[in-house]
């Protein structure tokens, strides 16, 4: 296509300063004709670029030349270029590149204000990255994927899920798919998923655009909890809450949308005595009980 051409013309005129017509006829594998009419194109929509004549001559674009406002706005520029960085933080090699690439088309040298990292502190960064980059060659290329699961009460299952998204969220990543084994869409966290292999199975689902909206996430999986903390636990509501109050002796009333499961008595525990769940009721009633139990142990 014409404009994937005039596009890369432009970077590489940005890399090698000078290039002849002959040159990019031939990599494009086009006619010289072909060429002018592109540098013609570029010229129209306001891009410097100029051909000499003689020895050392070709076309070049002006020295101080970088993709303008007339393409894309200084806050757009940033925006792709700070997304860039996000998902390269997953060492995929091939986002690098394109990191390197848009940020000499920009003419960015001031790119190194943000850096992100989604992976943990313990040794299992090669182990994950294989994971990630198998789940994303599955999910563009609509193979189904089998896998061995352990879910949050400790069972342990085997999966045959339709990929459609991977999600980062509450520190930590999820593939979201269609399960077949339950027959309707899932949340599966990477840190579950074990023996992963991509099956011949193609199919013909579509994510949606946003699967961590507050609808999908009040589904069956996923409950609000109201909790009522200790003003000692302040740098937690900072880092962890997004909805909360705080009352007139210090303490805190935080609401939180958690995966169901036994995950929410570990999570509520490592408030210490710090915390009280106020809803839902049944919540509050099963955190009591396994309190009650647990206190047996130490009497």
């Amino acid at each position: 296509m014409q404009i994937n051409r005039l596009f890369e013309i432009v970077y590489i005129l940005l890399d090698k300063k000078t290039v002849t017509s002959k040159e990019l006829a031939e990599r494009f594998e086009v006619s010289t004709r072909t060429i002018y009419r592109d540098i013609e194109t570029l010229s129209s929509a306001g891009i410097p670029v100029y051909m000499s004549k003689g020895k050392g001559g070709g076309i070049s674009l002006l020295s101080d030349f970088v993709l303008n406002k007339a393409v894309l706005t200084e806050k757009e520029k940033a925006n792709i270029i700070s997304s860039l960085k996000a998902v390269s933080s997953v060492n995929l090699s091939e986002t690098d590149t394109a990191l390197e690439k848009l940020s000499s088309l920009f003419g960015e040298t001031n790119t190194d204000w943000i850096e992100v990292d989604f992976t943990s502190w313990h040794n299992a960064e090669e182990e994950e990255k294989e994971l990630f980059c198998n789940l994303k060659s599955a999910i563009l290329s609509k193979n189904t994927i089998s896998f061995s699961y352990s879910s949050g009460k400790g069972e342990n299952t085997k999966r045959q899920v339709y990929p459609l998204k991977l999600c980062f969220k509450g520190q930590s990543w999820y593939l979201y798919g269609y399960c077949k084994t339950r027959c309707d869409n899932r949340f599966f966290k990477l840190r579950r998923m074990k023996s992963l292999s991509v099956l011949d199975e193609t199919f013909h689902k579509r994510p949606p655009t946003q699967v961590f909206s507050k609808k999908d996430m009040l589904k069956e999986d996923f409950i609000t909890l109201t909790l009522k903390l200790s003003k000692k636990m302040a740098y937690r509501i900072y880092d962890e809450f997004n909805t909360f109050e705080q009352l007139e002796d210090g303490s805190f009333i935080a609401e939180i949308i958690f995966p169901k499961g036994d995950l929410i008595f570990n999570y509520i525990t490592s408030f210490g005595e710090d915390c009280e769940v106020l809803s839902p009721e049944e919540v509050r009633l099963d955190v009591k009980t396994k309190l009650q139990n647990t206190l047996k142990n130490y009497l």
